[in-house]
């Protein structure tokens, strides 16, 4: 199958060089998704204040809640895609990207609706203060009626990237970025929307990146390409999606589960804790840029790699991502630790607000190493069609113990710093089952013959 105009090889050549030409196109990628997050808090913190700013602040884990599974299927359809696309299965690479397509749009409507009905209820679940419920119910109901964008834009991103086209993507956000500051500042400064104002900006914004990506897709005459004639459900490759796919939306959504839990405790603490801990969020971001970039880069790479019969390039790229993801995300922590009182007050400039946010960036801000080990050895099974892994562990540990650790350990000790102590902890034992686990797995070979010997 011919590397179209805009594909990077990761089938051949050096290692190295290739995932670093997949993967930095990721990072820009995420880094500008990243800018318009902050830049919505940034935005509505200063024009609107810090009720307003905890309202959007706390997003995060609500909106991850709802949108996580569709985007962990799409994460697993992407690696049968890239298997499919190195072994040169172009008839089979055709059935999963429309069928992919197909089950994107379906999860979309759905979600749509699910959002802007259960909004409400979920964040009284999650003990959202009174005088911050309101904004919260219009910024969650505004964001949830064009997640059909949202959800479409990953859809068409995950196949952009299994098959090598890490670009698109990356001008795609950096229009969608510079769109959306633009929006903001005329919807919450010019037109005074409040917070509705930020969500809908977010949503055209996005909605602009889904339509481009889509345009790149239905243009191409390369076998991922999309042919709306063509879209539908093909059962078998359905079965394999989901198989591929399910294990990696469970654990999105169970894990994203346990931070709505998370979130509901720090709101216990009041709306001064919500808006720190919001921007603590918006920077955190930040540090999973290389956690993302080098976690999807692996999964794709590995992935692809299998497909065409290369098990030596598989564990070269294991080594390299592992070692560049750990590395990054720990320089960014050291930064993060210590500039958190300028980063967390350019959000807001109330003291309270302030201090909520750097102890938070303070406690788990050198522990980023951990959390890029576990996110890059879930992309490394994914990639050998090993999702169940991942899905168990963290499920086990970011979810079970995450919660029982909280729930009795606040009771013990009535603090906050209990509840950020949460993330380092399970972050380090889930590195410690990965680790593990990575020294006995063998590498799959195409057409389901015996693994070769251990990665």
């Amino acid at each position: 199958m011919p590397v179209a105009e805009k594909d990077v090889s990761l089938t051949r050549g050096s290692v190295m060089r290739g995932m670093l030409l997949f993967a930095v196109p990721i990072f820009f990628s995420n880094l500008f998704q990243q800018l318009y997050n902050a830049v919505d808090s940034l935005i509505v913190g200063n024009f609107l204040g810090g009720e307003a700013l905890a309202a959007v602040g706390s997003s995060g884990s609500l909106i991850f809640l709802l949108t996580g599974f569709v985007n962990g299927v799409s994460l697993g359809a992407g690696v049968l895609v890239a298997r499919h696309y190195g072994s040169g299965n172009a008839e089979a690479l055709r059935r999963v990207v429309h069928t992919t397509v197909a089950l994107g749009l379906t999860a979309g409507a759905v979600l749509s609706a699910a959002g802007v009905l259960l909004t409400p209820q979920i964040l009284r679940w999650m003990g959202t203060p009174p005088e911050v419920l309101g904004d919260s119910i219009v910024y969650f109901r505004v964001y949830f009626i064009g997640s059909l964008s949202v959800v479409m834009y990953n859809v068409e991103a995950s196949i952009l990237q299994s098959v090598g086209d890490s670009r698109s993507p990356m001008i795609y956000l950096i229009v969608a970025s510079l769109l959306n500051v633009v929006l903001d500042l005329w919807f919450i400064a010019g037109l005074h929307m409040g917070v509705g104002g930020a969500a809908l900006a977010t949503i055209l914004s996005q909605t602009v990146s889904a339509l481009l990506a889509f345009r790149r897709l239905t243009c191409t005459e390369a076998a991922y390409g999309v042919r709306w004639r063509q879209v539908r459900f093909h059962p078998a490759t359905l079965r394999a999606v989901i198989a591929q796919g399910v294990p990696s939306g469970l654990q999105n959504s169970v894990v994203s589960l346990a931070n709505v839990i998370v979130q509901a405790n720090i709101n216990a603490f009041g709306a001064q804790a919500m808006a720190g801990c919001g921007a603590y969020s918006k920077l955190e971001g930040f540090a999973f840029l290389p956690v993302t970039c080098f976690s999807m880069a692996l999964a794709t790479y590995v992935s692809q790699n299998v497909g065409a019969g290369r098990p030596d390039r598989v564990r070269s790229s294991m080594r390299f991502g592992l070692a560049a993801s750990c590395l990054l995300a720990e320089g960014i922590g050291v930064g993060m630790f210590a500039l958190a009182p300028q980063l967390i007050g350019l959000f807001n400039s109330e003291p309270g607000v302030i201090a909520f946010g750097v102890q938070q960036a303070r406690t788990v801000a050198l522990f980023y190493c951990l959390l890029a080990f576990s996110h890059c050895c879930a992309g490394i099974l994914r990639g050998l069609g090993r999702p169940v892994v991942p899905m168990a562990i963290m499920l086990s540990i970011w979810c079970a113990v995450r919660i029982a650790y909280i729930t009795v350990t606040v009771q013990l000790i009535p603090l906050i710093a209990v509840i950020f102590w949460a993330y380092p902890l399970t972050w380090g034992i889930s590195s410690l089952l990965f680790a593990g686990y990575l020294r006995h797995c063998a590498i799959p070979v195409p057409g389901g013959g015996a693994p070769v010997q251990r990665v």
